[in-house]
């Protein structure tokens, strides 16, 4: 097992960031699960028609942040306020270094006043757990990893159940009225005489539905009970199970980019921090994907500004990268869009990826459509570069393949026409999961709101 750390990876990469993660041996960001349990299309629709039981259990790293200074650790790491943060309360953690560029976000849980937990790919968990560590806080740091990089059983269970019918489903597991749980806060009641705690909040965007999601936690052990009560409560109300194919297509519906570069890799203020962080870390193995290939990889970093959370942002607060977002605030952002595809040219892409021969293009897989941990795609208006396409998928709810974009200002107007650039140069990196191939143009159209 190699011991060296991050920053002497890219050391022995020459320096060169952008080579050494273009050529991660790695895939996309693995999520273990069954892939269906029926198909993944009905697995898509239900949770815009019925309602959909992930398990969640398994693909995510919890990091465990306990003592007296842990509000005051994650008050002065994030642009987030915390005043009324404590028990039962949840809120979406954004970090960014000191040049206010994004190193990560997650769902923060308050499991009590003095104990939090940060959950998510682990990026956010390891960047917070370097800051109480190294930071004179007197707060205890515990990680529960991902299980496929953990052998040992994960300490509780998550279940996402989502839908305009998810709540008929827990009340009727739960053998009565919930208690009323606010938006993106927490409540407690049982299933199958298992205590669970649930946070309120939705996964997806479907216009005029409120309080339609539910993600579940309690003891481990008991997590067979409390699926197995679900799923006989949800019969009635047309319940999927949902999938390791659907899952991650749910991130392109609800307009949530999951896996932007974080902005780690250049300057000597995140220096520390690389050295902190192991060569087998997420973040030394961030396989960067697609067609847009620049030569330094702070062209690939994005602010909260990029990714719309300039709403979290309170400057009432001290925080790692304050002045850096003032300053920021009223530069040129991109603005974060839909991109629907267009179908004619998605099917003479898909077309040539299967009978090309060697003028194949790079395969349109279905649903989830990435490549590389982070995927990032040219995107051009009348030949010039206008921002990139980042995580993409097909669902039956937008009947077409679509992406998330990070557009400039001036093209991020709905029905604005772009071209995106599927595949990568020179007949892609070599890894594993990439064939070779050549590129092809997509045209697609630009919203600023859901397709759904």
């Amino acid at each position: 097992m190699s011991t060296l750390n991050l920053e002497q990876a890219i050391q022995q990469a020459g320096g060169d960031v952008v080579e050494m993660l273009r050529n991660a041996q790695i895939g996309n960001f693995a999520i273990p699960l069954r892939p269906e349990y029926t198909n993944w299309r009905d697995e898509q629709e239900a949770w815009a028609t019925t309602a959909i039981l992930f398990d969640q259990s398994f693909h995510m790293t919890d990091v465990y942040f306990t003592g007296p200074d842990v509000k005051r650790l994650f008050s002065e790491s994030a642009v987030n306020k915390f005043d009324t943060f404590g028990r039962n309360r949840a809120k979406q953690f954004v970090g960014v270094n000191e040049d206010g560029y994004l190193i990560g976000d997650s769902i923060l849980f308050g499991l009590e006043d003095d104990r939090y937990a940060l959950v998510g790919t682990g990026v956010a968990g390891n960047w917070m757990a370097y800051r109480a560590q190294t930071g004179a806080y007197e707060v205890e740091v515990e990680f529960d990893h991902a299980s496929v990089v953990n052998d040992k059983p994960r300490r509780i269970f998550r279940f996402q159940l989502q839908g305009p019918n998810a709540l008929k489903v827990v009340e009727k597991a739960h053998g009565g009225p919930l208690p009323t749980i606010k938006f993106f806060s927490m409540g407690e009641f049982s299933i199958a005489g298992v205590p669970i705690r649930a946070l309120n909040h939705t996964m997806v965007g479907q216009p005029g539905l409120e309080h339609t999601g539910l993600e579940m936690t309690g003891p481990y052990e008991q997590g067979p009970a409390v699926w197995a009560a679900l799923i006989e409560a949800g019969t009635e109300f047309g319940l999927h199970q949902g999938g390791g194919m659907a899952y991650p297509t749910t991130a392109v519906e609800t307009g949530w980019l999951p896996l932007p570069v974080p902005a780690i890799y250049t300057g000597d203020a995140m220096k520390g921090y690389r050295e902190f962080l192991s060569a087998a870390s997420l973040e030394a193995n961030y396989a960067i994907s697609g067609s847009y290939v620049r030569p330094n990889i702070e062209d690939y970093y994005v602010t909260p500004y990029d990714l719309g959370y300039d709403r979290m942002i309170r400057f009432d607060h001290e925080f790692i990268g304050r002045d850096a977002l003032r300053e920021l605030a009223d530069r040129p952002h991109r603005r974060k869009v839909w991109l629907r595809w267009n179908p004619e040219d998605c099917a003479r892409v898909l077309a040539q990826s299967l009978f090309g021969g060697k003028e194949r293009t790079k395969y349109l897989a279905q649903p989830f459509n990435e490549y590389g941990v982070s995927q990032n795609d040219a995107v051009t208006v009348g030949g010039r570069p206008a921002g990139v396409s980042t995580s993409c998928s097909y669902t039956v709810n937008m009947g077409s393949f679509a992406s998330i974009g990070l557009i400039d200002e001036a093209h991020a107007q709905d029905g604005t026409e772009v071209v995106l650039t599927w595949g990568e140069p020179n007949g892609g990196y070599r890894r594993p999961n990439v064939e070779r191939h050549v590129q092809a143009e997509i045209r697609a159209t630009v919203s600023t709101g859901p397709l759904t």
